[in-house]
C-alpha cells in the first residue's frame, strides 16, 4: 500500500477556494528531484491571500497551498542533498504554481532549498520564513545604499505583522533607533520590547499627504504595507534616504509625484523574496541565524494546526495576526 500523509488541500470554489484537510499519497505530489518529509511550515500574508482565492495567485486545483516549509530530505536525486539533510525553502513560487508546504511531505525541485541555517530547529527557521528573509533583504538593501546606525531614525510600517516584527528586532539588534507604526495600540509593548524606540498609529500616516513634500523625519524605511502609507513615507523621507518596499496590505496602488525623487534624491527600492538568486539568499539565511537566535523567534511565534489555517488565513489579511505564525506538521 502507497504511503499516505496529511495535506490541507483546496478545492476549486465559489466564491473563494473549499479548504479541507486530506490524505493523499505521495504519488500524488507534483515532479521534482528532493522528496521532503515536512515539519513545519508558516502562515505569511500570502498564503492568507492564497487561501481566499485572492489575486489570482494559484489557477489550478486542486491545490496544496503553504509557500514556505522546514523538513528532512527522504529521497534526493539532487547530490547536493542526501537523505536525512534538514532543509529549508522560500519562494520560487511554491504554494502557488506548485504545490507547498501545508503538507506532511513536499517533492520539490533541489535548486529552491537551502539547508537548514545552523543553529536553528525546523520550527524556529519556519518562524523566520518567508517574512524574516525578507525583513533581511530589505536591510541589507538599505544597508547597501549607505544606511548606518547612527544616521537616525528608521521607520517600520506594519510593525505587529511578521515582516515588521522581525524588521524591528532584526534593525535594533543591529543598534538602529526604530519608530514602528501599527493599527493595534495593545501592541505597544510587544513593539518595544521587540526594540521599537517610540511607536506611532497607523493614522499618522495613513492618509495620503496634502502636499508633495512634508518635512524630513526617517533617514530609512521598511514598508509592508504601500498605499497611502507607502505615498505619506515617501513625502517625509530625509534627503538621499531610501524605502525598501516589501508589501500591500496597505493596498497595491500608489498615489505620489516625482517631486521627493527630484528634489530630495530619494530612492524607492523594490524587494522580491520569491526569485532571489542562491547566493544572497544562502548569505541572507547565514546572517539571520546570526542576529536572531532561536530564543528571539520563540517570543513572537505562535504555534497552529492545519486545521486552523482557514481561521489563521482570514485573520492575517484583517491585520489580527501578531509576530509570526507557524504550522506544525509532524
Amino acid at each position: 500500500m502507497s504511503e499516505t500523509f496529511k495535506a490541507l488541500l483546496l478545492e476549486q470554489g465559489s466564491p473563494q477556494p473549499e479548504a479541507q484537510v486530506r490524505d493523499l499519497a505521495i504519488e500524488d505530489l507534483p515532479a521534482g528531484d528532493v522528496l521532503v518529509q515536512v515539519h513545519y511550515s508558516g502562515l505569511n500574508y500570502k498564503d492568507g491571500m492564497i487561501l481566499q482565492g485572492l489575486g489570482n495567485l494559484v489557477r489550478d486545483y486542486p491545490h496544496v497551498p503553504g509557500i514556505d516549509l522546514a523538513g528532512t530530505v527522504l529521497e534526493s536525486e539532487d547530490p547536493r542533498y542526501q537523505p536525512g539533510d534538514p532543509v529549508v525553502l522560500t519562494g520560487y513560487r511554491v504554494g502557488e504554481t506548485h504545490w507547498g508546504g501545508y503538507a506532511q511531505r513536499a517533492r520539490v525541485q533541489g535548486d529552491w532549498l537551502v539547508p537548514q541555517p545552523e543553529g536553528y530547529s525546523a520550527r524556529q527557521a519556519m518562524a523566520v520564513g518567508t517574512a524574516g528573509f525578507t525583513a533581511m533583504l530589505a536591510i541589507q538593501a538599505l544597508e547597501d545604499r549607505g544606511l548606518q546606525p547612527d544616521d537616525g531614525e528608521i521607520l517600520v510600517t506594519g510593525a505587529s505583522g511578521g515582516v515588521g516584527s522581525i524588521a524591528v528586532r532584526l534593525l535594533a539588534r543591529l543598534g538602529y533607533r526604530v519608530t514602528a507604526v501599527t493599527g493595534r495600540s495593545e501592541n505597544t509593548d510587544y513593539l518595544q520590547a521587540l526594540g521599537a524606540h517610540t511607536v506611532l498609529p497607523r493614522d499618522e500616516l495613513a492618509a495620503a499627504p496634502d502636499k508633495p513634500l512634508l518635512r524630513e523625519r526617517w533617514v530609512g524605511c521598511i514598508d509592508s504595507v504601500g498605499g497611502d502609507t507607502l505615498a505619506h513615507v515617501l513625502a517625509t523621507l530625509a534627503y538621499g534616504r531610501s524605502v525598501a518596499a516589501c508589501g500591500l496590505a496597505g493596498g497595491p496602488q500608489l498615489q505620489t509625484t516625482v517631486l521627493p525623487f527630484l528634489l530630495r534624491g530619494i530612492n524607492l527600492l523594490g524587494i522580491d523574496s520569491v526569485m532571489c538568486p542562491a547566493p544572497r539568499r544562502r548569505a541572507a539565511w547565514s546572517r539571520l541565524a546570526q542576529l536572531l537566535p532561536g530564543a528571539d523567534l520563540d517570543a513572537l511565534t505562535t504555534e497552529i494546526s492545519l486545521d486552523d489555517l482557514p481561521h489563521y488565513g482570514e485573520r492575517i489579511l484583517k491585520g489580527q495576526v501578531r509576530g509570526r505564525t507557524v504550522v506544525r506538521l509532524d
